[in-house]
């Protein structure tokens, strides 16, 4: 769609060109066509409709719209309307452009994609609402909460069909209970005043339900409730009660003040049926025990741990919840773990969900790292043969080891240098195994190390070497030449990055132990150790609980330095004086820098004492700095607390950018880290970015939000929320087999039975109270589905282009109907 804005002064006057729309959807009938117009609507209100173009799907306006803007708005919109004679015109799709965005679009020709229109999300306008908790005791003593809600007035609400006659409903929701009540009418207006007030009992006495010794009502029941005000326009009788906005309020707040009074803009209705599971979901790594959780339990009923893992995984990314997840299931398995050289080695949960994590957070990691490797062992086609059973003639063993030898070190060093592209959710996911790990078994000092590789080169580079096609690195699976090389390449990775004390007898072929003699040297542990250090260490909140700090790099860079108090403590020239002169390259001095998981610092030489010292938990930004500040290139800067800056040259691109990497990857996790922060100096009196005059102005431009490798993804969290539900669903039998293990264990505390021995249950009556949730929310989705088919199969008519003759879904569901009614009857 497109439409061009001009002479917007300060946002008083509008003047809107409609230029045309393409590519509308076709009607769902013989000929296609559409009558379409347009309407301009200041948030729901419209206050210019165009001509009306029929039987196309491209329509032309060409229409101008000027008017002067009499009240404030949220957002200026256009809606695509359908003409019905019989029907109301039915909306095609919309626009919206927020108010602070309309001067981007000034004096410019500008198409849109047209979004679907809900017409529950359709909502304008603010209500004034009065709280008010209290406690009351009843006539036995008991103590109870009651709830005043005052609904005093509304503002703005939308005029619809040329009317508005609202009321409001107030609903007092909970886990267990739903109790509604409704204010009078308003006729003819759009800013009611309401000024009524409703009552609700929010906790009752606790009562025993024999059904089930876990079913007591929660006695702090005030946490988990809500108020909820809708506001409907009543006067519609041809089509019923409209929707007019909600608002939703958590009374746990109230917790703090028993009175609150305050306006709130309405809000579109939340219509997603699948919000109150995806909470159960999403709260299983705060659940005590983690066993007692919903994503738990899912991974308990499923036939595969990997059906649970791939959909709670992708919900968890999406959310931003993956790693308190994962750390909380694997800080669980540890626990039950007896043996150090066992840890992590089933298919349990913890490992799928961490095999998957990686696969999908790691997919660019593999490519910088390995692919340009393979694909020249996929090109060149060297011999590696080392089994003398299986060399082809003309092949020499020597030459085949050494052509191998060199693949393996290639890539051992790509990987083994590779720490600083490693994203950071697989780093804190890392440090929270090498954390668990270092705390069950406290005597074995490399345990922290293979807890990590066992996932890192065990389920993630070696396998990727092996099958690189699985893993996107090469579009087709190699040819048997390239696949046995990359076989006897991934067994040796694998084995290098284990760690294990004998290293011969991990092969099983003695021409593989033979062959691992090249590799038996010290400097590939060392190598290894300091990896898996820093893939384990950057997402770390105490650098400093390492008994010994990793060196991560080191090197001579140029600085320049202001000493404020006249010792050598580190305050860097942030604070200029006002007219300062600009800085030369005789204000840098060269110095030798280091970068441990401790600190950061320099000295004068290699091997001097240190002149200064920053810790890695004060560093709140690393960013470029603009050629402009100094005239002077490769120019990066280290901020710090109380606005003090290190400006550094390296001594080039790719140095600077080296630096600058490994420095963000270690203080990125830092709680206190910058969102915004100046790319230019502070000279001669102002901010050379962004001209601000007083040296402690925010930042003008954001941080960079870490590196390139960071997780990316696209992921619909509704639809993984509908996959777990179906999943659900299918093991419903053993959902309830579960409860019933719940309620067997809390009151005989012998032997298992047999037929719940599966079942993992740390606390019966949490995993019972959340099964119920589960089984609760699995239940209404199933009647929410079942009434959509209702309503889908009442619109159309068997026969139709939607249900043509020979539909067997119809058919099927015109039985169950039938079946249904004679039931009744």
């Amino acid at each position: 769609m497109a439409v061009e804005e001009e002479g917007l002064r300060v946002f008083q006057s509008v003047r809107i060109k409609i230029g045309e729309a393409k590519n509308l959807p076709t009607y769902p009938g013989p000929n296609k066509m559409r009558d379409c117009y347009c309407t301009v609507n200041l948030d729901q209100e419209e206050v210019f409709r165009t001509k009306i173009v029929e039987k196309s799907l491209c329509p032309f306006y060409g229409e101008d719209f000027y008017c002067e803007i009499p009240r404030t708005f949220r957002h200026l919109s256009f809606y695509i309307f359908d003409r019905d004679v019989f029907r109301r015109d039915s909306i095609i799709g919309k626009v919206a452009i927020q108010k602070e965005d309309l001067q981007k679009y000034h004096n410019r020709d500008t198409w849109f994609q047209l979004q679907h229109v809900d017409a529950d999300s359709e909502v304008q306008g603010k209500v004034h609402l009065e709280l008010r908790l209290s406690e009351v005791i009843t006539d036995t003593g008991v103590v109870c909460h009651k709830l005043a809600t005052r609904v005093l007035e509304c503002q703005g609400l939308p005029i619809v069909n040329g009317q508005c006659d609202p009321y409001a409903t107030v609903t007092l929701a909970g886990p267990s209970r739903s109790e509604a009540k409704k204010t009078k009418v308003k006729k003819k207006t759009n800013n009611p005043h309401f000024d009524e007030v409703f009552y609700f009992e929010v906790t009752r006495p606790s009562s025993y339900n024999k059904k089930s010794h876990f079913d007591i009502e929660d006695v702090d029941e005030v946490d988990k409730m809500e108020i909820r005000v809708d506001l409907w326009n009543a006067s519609n009788l041809k089509f019923g009660d409209e929707f007019l906005g909600e608002l939703r309020l958590p009374l746990k707040f109230l917790r703090q003040s028993s009175s609150y009074e305050a306006w709130y803009f309405l809000q579109p209705r939340d219509n997603d049926y699948y919000s109150p599971l995806r909470d159960v979901l999403l709260k299983s790594a705060d659940v005590e025990p983690v066993s007692a959780s919903a994503a738990h339990i899912l991974g308990e009923v499923c036939r595969e741990k990997q059906e649970a893992a791939i959909p709670l995984v992708r919900l968890f990314l999406h959310y931003g919840r993956i790693v308190p997840f994962i750390s909380a299931i694997a800080n669980a398995e540890v626990k039950r773990t007896q043996d150090p050289n066992t840890i992590f080695r089933g298919n349990s949960l913890t490992s799928k969900c961490i095999d998957e994590t990686m696969k999908l957070a790691g997919m660019h990691y593999l490519q910088v790292t390995l692919k340009p490797i393979i694909d020249e062992i996929c090109q060149v086609h060297k011999p590696c043969e080392i089994d003398p059973v299986k060399l082809k003639d003309g092949e020499n063993l020597e030459n085949n080891r050494e052509n191998l030898r060199q693949y393996v070190d290639r890539i051992f060093t790509v990987i083994t240098k590779s720490g600083v592209s490693c994203p950071t959710v697989m780093c804190d996911i890392f440090f929270s195994l090498r954390e668990s790990a270092a705390k069950r078994f406290q005597g074995d000092l490399d345990v922290r190390y293979t807890a990590v590789s066992s996932f890192i080169f065990l389920r993630f580079f070696a396998p990727a070497i092996l099958s690189p096609n699985l893993f996107q690195l090469t579009p087709h699976h190699p040819d048997p030449q390239t696949s046995r090389t990359l076989t006897l390449i991934s067994k040796t990775i694998q084995t290098l990055g284990s760690l294990s004390k004998s290293k011969s007898a991990n092969f099983k072929e003695s021409y593989m132990a033979t062959f691992y003699d090249y590799f038996n040297e010290q400097k590939y542990a060392d190598a290894v150790k300091n990896f898996l250090d820093l893939i384990s260490s950057s997402g770390r909140r105490d650098h400093k609980s390492i008994e010994q700090p990793i060196l991560l790099k080191e090197g001579t860079l140029k600085l320049t330095v202001k000493k404020v108090d006249g010792n050598s403590s580190c305050r860097f020239m942030i604070k200029r004086a006002q007219g300062r002169k600009r800085f030369g390259m005789k204000n840098f001095k060269k110095r030798w820098f280091r970068l441990t998981n401790h600190e950061f610092t320099y000295q004068k030489s290699k091997g001097d004492h240190p002149l200064c010292s920053i810790p890695i938990e004060n560093i709140l930004a690393v960013e470029r700095l603009e050629e402009e500040s100094f005239k002077m290139k490769n120019m990066f800067q280290v901020i710090q607390p109380e606005r003090r800056v290190l400006y550094i040259q390296a001594n080039n691109c790719v140095e600077a950018k080296d630096w600058i990497d490994i420095l963000t990857k270690v203080s990125q996790c830092n709680k206190k880290r910058l969102t915004v922060y100046h790319p230019s100096a502070y000279l001669n009196g102002h901010w050379l970015c962004c001209k601000a005059t007083a040296d402690n102005t925010p930042g003008c431009t954001p941080c960079t939000g870490g590196l390139p490798a960071n997780i990316q993804l696209d992921i619909d969290g509704d639809r993984e929320t509908e996959r777990i539900y179906s999943l659900f669903n299918l093991y419903m039998p053993k959902l309830e087999k579960m409860q019933e293990a719940c309620g067997s264990k809390s009151v005989y505390d012998g032997p298992e039975e047999e037929e719940y021995s599966t079942f993992i249950i740390d606390d019966p009556k949490e995993t019972y109270k959340t099964l119920k949730l589960i089984i609760e929310g699995v239940g209404n989705l199933e009647q929410e589905h079942a009434q959509y088919k209702r309503d889908k199969f009442k619109k159309t008519k068997y026969g139709s282009q939607e249900h043509p003759i020979g539909d067997k879904s119809f058919q099927t569901y015109i039985r169950q109907q039938s079946e249904i009614s004679a039931h009744s009857i």
